[in-house]
């Protein structure tokens, strides 16, 4: 799901995208990684996009991200599978949320998701 003016919207065009923005971050911009690190960087103001896993158990877990980047007005996206998120950027193991910080040459592609 995708956040745009205070609604989350779904697409499967955008989720098949997130996982390309996210690999151009793994190389030219800084992501964060864990729902600790995630939701401290919208608290702290720092987050240019926040996605999480759609299949966390249990959703207490990442249930309260979409509130916060809402709040925040931070772009916040859902994806099908915690494994593809871990894989798009860089880990040998799942990954329930990660946050972008510094967007590096994917900056336009997270500005158009606002």
């Amino acid at each position: 799901m995708n956040f745009k003016g205070g609604f989350l919207l779904s697409s499967n065009k955008i989720k098949m995208d997130i996982y390309q923005i996210l690999e151009k971050v793994k190389r030219t911009g800084k992501i964060e990684k864990g729902t600790n690190e995630v939701t401290k960087a919208i608290e702290r103001g720092t987050a240019k996009l926040v996605v999480y896993a759609a299949d966390v158990e249990p959703k207490e877990i990442v249930q309260h991200l979409p509130i916060l980047c809402r709040e925040k007005k931070v772009p916040c996206q859902e994806v099908e599978s915690k494994q593809k998120l871990g894989i798009a950027v860089g880990l040998p193991v799942s990954a329930s949320s990660i946050v972008v910080v510094e967007a590096g040459e994917a900056e336009a592609e997270i500005t158009s998701l606002k």
